[in-house]
């Protein structure tokens, strides 16, 4: 007697959305879905799915995802909530890539109801230099489709080009993409002309425009100048930096001691510190008198205690610190990692330096000339072990005893031995190994 086969069950909804290649329309650079009820039939399995998802990092990736197969069909009101909700729970973890992702389909569903300026702010936060290079050439191509909405075509060109910069070379559905972008871009722009100047992140993040430090040449002291180089604040300072977050130090003639001014020239803070550092994350640290360094916030009142001998500017919370060692507080005051590390040497895989703690909220410390990587909360991920080690985007790149670089995964974990010359070896075999070759936005 013939035994009847199970049915197999149905595919998972996160892997056919994965798999999923869109179709752009060729006038309006949007997708095209050619089976609307498989959408709709994704989007239910999304659905069930989110019925048992009870931790943050579930929430926030199926809710982006149901919004991506929500605004495809059409369905706008839904996509938008579920964008705005999945951003919350993105946020929650605190995992930048997730934050990425989550704003990035965010970001697509209020371009395609007409949001642009929402939108376009949603693409500049996301697009981190610490995200992997996809990422970042996805969120370019999509900023520029909806540059391409607003008729900002020179603009559109210039995340097209970024794109291509980051990942066009052996990428061949991105240069198909752009290809469709520019033929756009080139069709309107005969049409209509290329639009307005193009804007910079600046602009777009409509960050303070504050005015700049400017010497008076006839006196020889400092004031501030706007954006057209007039005087908008006076010279009469012997130093001045450079104003953050909307405020900036300076020391007059009369005094060995800093004074703390808003952007007219306004005083907030009489001439009080013998040393002060520019204002990051709403703190700043000063030097009263011997004691140390310690933070104070935007109306001059003191956050973090005095007693550091070293500092670095706060970001995102936290700040590394110099005691008795290297170590790290929060905005707080609270020492949240113990000062017991001989330095921080938090390098990325590109090249670059980092004084401190990475946007993500890691930071590579030293102790007795072994490298190792901790986070934000004091957790150790990696114990100082490494004679080098660089953050990449989703693993570290570490060397052994030999000087061979290999990598570990972002528990620390080895993912590749260390076997290979230069770490651009390892970041090859790292791309490899990744599977969300396209980014779904």
């Amino acid at each position: 007697m013939a035994v009847d086969e199970e049915p197999e069950p149905p595919a998972d909804p996160e892997q056919v959305l994965a798999s999923y290649r869109w179709r752009l329309d060729p006038e309006d650079l949007r997708e095209v879905v050619d089976d609307p009820e498989e959408l709709r039939t994704v989007r239910q399995r999304l659905t069930d799915k989110l019925a048992s998802a009870l931790d943050n990092r579930s929430r926030a990736r199926l809710l982006s995802l149901r919004a991506v197969a929500s605004r495809v069909l059409g369905d706008l009101d839904d996509a938008l909530d579920d964008g705005r909700m999945a951003l919350t729970y993105a946020e929650a973890t605190g995992e930048l890539r997730r934050v990425a992702l989550a704003q990035a389909r965010l970001a697509h569903v209020l371009r395609w109801r007409g949001d642009f300026t929402e939108a376009d702010r949603l693409f500049a936060e996301a697009n981190s230099a610490e995200l992997p290079d996809r990422l970042r050439a996805a969120l370019h191509e999509h900023a520029a489709r909806s540059c391409y909405d607003q008729g900002r075509l020179m603009e559109a060109c210039h995340h097209f080009e970024r794109a291509l910069d980051l990942r066009g070379e052996g990428d061949a559905e991105l240069l198909a993409r752009v290809r469709i972008g520019l033929d756009a871009v080139a069709a309107r722009a005969a049409e209509r002309g290329f639009g307005p100047y193009p804007r910079g992140w600046d602009e777009v993040l409509d960050r303070d425009r504050s005015p700049v430090p400017a010497r008076d040449g006839g006196q020889g002291l400092w004031g501030y100048a706007d954006a057209a180089g007039d005087m908008v604040v006076p010279a009469r300072y012997t130093e001045a930096q450079p104003f953050s977050d909307g405020l900036a130090w300076v020391r007059g003639p009369e005094s060995d001691r800093w004074s703390l001014i808003g952007p007219t020239g306004e005083v907030v803070v009489g001439p009080t510190y013998l040393a002060a550092q520019p204002f990051s994350d709403g703190l700043a640290w000063v030097v009263r008198d011997d004691s140390g360094w310690l933070a104070v916030n935007t109306t001059g009142e003191v956050v973090v205690p005095p007693g550091f001998g070293d500092v670095r500017p706060f970001r995102k919370g936290v700040a590394a610190v110099r005691r008795e060692g290297w170590g790290a507080v929060d905005a707080a005051g609270q020492i949240v990692l113990p000062t017991r590390y001989h330095g921080f040497h938090t390098r990325l895989a590109d090249g670059r330096y980092v004084d401190g703690f990475t946007d993500e909220g890691l930071a590579v410390v030293d102790l007795a000339g072994r490298k190792g990587v901790v986070d934000r909360t004091g957790q150790v991920i990696v114990a100082p072990a490494h004679p080098a080690l660089l953050i990449h985007p989703v693993a570290f790149l570490a060397t052994n005893g030999v000087g061979r670089w290999g990598a570990l995964d972002r528990r620390g974990a080895p993912l590749i031995d260390p076997v290979f010359a230069h770490p651009n070896d390892v970041i090859t075999q790292i791309e490899s190994l990744l599977t969300d070759t396209t980014p779904l936005l």
